[in-house]
C-alpha cells in the first residue's frame, strides 16, 4: 500500500547553510564587489526590492566560473546548520519528502543536498564553457523571480499530490508560500527577520525544533 507523499520544501542559503551562496561568489571578486552584491542580496531577502530587480545584475557583476561555484558547494558544507542532518532523516524516517527550493544555483548546492540525504534539488541553473568561464543562467526558472517558490509548490504539488506542504525558511520569498503550502515555518537561526517572524506558521531557530513545529499540522 502507498502511502500519501508528505513534502518538506527546505530554503538552502541562511537555513541549511549559514551563507549566501551568491554572497560567498561575490567575495571571490574582492570587498567592494561583495559589499555590493551583499546589498542587493539583503535587499531582495528582506522583500524592499523585487528578486527579478538584482537577480540577473549580481551575476553580471560577478561573472562567476566554474570553480567558484565549486567552492561554494564546498562553503555550504562548511558551514551547514548543525541539526540539519539528523533533522532531515527523522523527517524521512517519518515520511516526510524532503526538497531543496532556492532561489540559489543547483551545481553548487548539489554537494550540501547528497550531505543532507535530500534528492532533489529545485535551484537555478547556471551554465560555463569548456575552459569553466560563465556563460550564463536559466532566466526562465521561476526562483529567478518574486513568487517563484509559489510556482515551484504548485508544481510540486501537481506532481507528487501530497497530503501536506510545508516549507522552511528564512525570507520574505519564502513567505509568499504561505497560501499555498498547509505550514510555513520561518528560520531565524542566520537571518532573523521580523516580518518572517511575525507572518510565519511557526519560527524556529535550530532544525532541532523543526519536528516539533511540525507537531502543529499532525507531522
Amino acid at each position: 500500500m502507498n502511502h500519501p507523499v508528505k513534502l518538506l520544501c527546505l530554503d538552502c542559503d541562511s537555513t541549511l547553510s549559514a551563507v549566501e551562496g551568491i554572497d560567498e561568489l561575490a567575495r571571490a571578486r574582492g570587498p567592494s564587489v561583495f559589499a555590493e552584491v551583499q546589498a542587493m542580496t539583503e535587499g531582495a531577502m528582506s522583500g524592499s526590492v523585487p528578486v527579478e530587480a538584482v537577480f540577473a545584475r549580481r551575476l553580471e557583476i560577478i561573472r562567476p566560473r566554474r570553480a567558484d561555484a565549486e567552492a561554494v558547494g564546498r562553503r555550504y558544507l562548511e558551514t551547514v546548520e548543525p541539526e540539519a542532518r539528523a533533522a532531515v532523516g527523522s523527517l524521512r524516517a517519518r515520511g516526510w519528502t524532503p526538497v531543496i527550493v532556492s532561489g540559489g544555483f543547483r551545481p553548487a548546492i548539489r554537494p550540501l543536498a547528497v550531505f543532507l540525504g535530500v534528492d532533489r534539488v529545485e535551484a537555478v541553473d547556471i551554465s560555463f564553457d569548456e575552459a569553466g568561464d560563465y556563460l550564463g543562467f536559466d532566466a526562465a526558472y521561476p526562483t529567478t523571480r518574486s513568487g517563484g517558490k509559489v510556482e515551484i509548490v504548485r508544481r510540486l504539488r501537481a506532481e507528487l499530490d501530497p497530503s501536506r506542504v510545508v516549507l522552511v525558511g528564512d525570507a520574505v520569498s519564502d513567505l509568499e508560500v504561505v497560501p499555498v503550502v498547509d505550514l510555513f515555518v520561518g528560520f531565524g537561526r542566520y537571518a532573523d527577520r521580523e516580518r518572517v517572524r511575525r507572518e510565519a506558521g511557526a519560527f524556529i531557530l535550530s532544525m532541532a525544533e523543526l519536528e516539533g513545529a511540525l507537531g502543529r499540522i499532525g507531522g
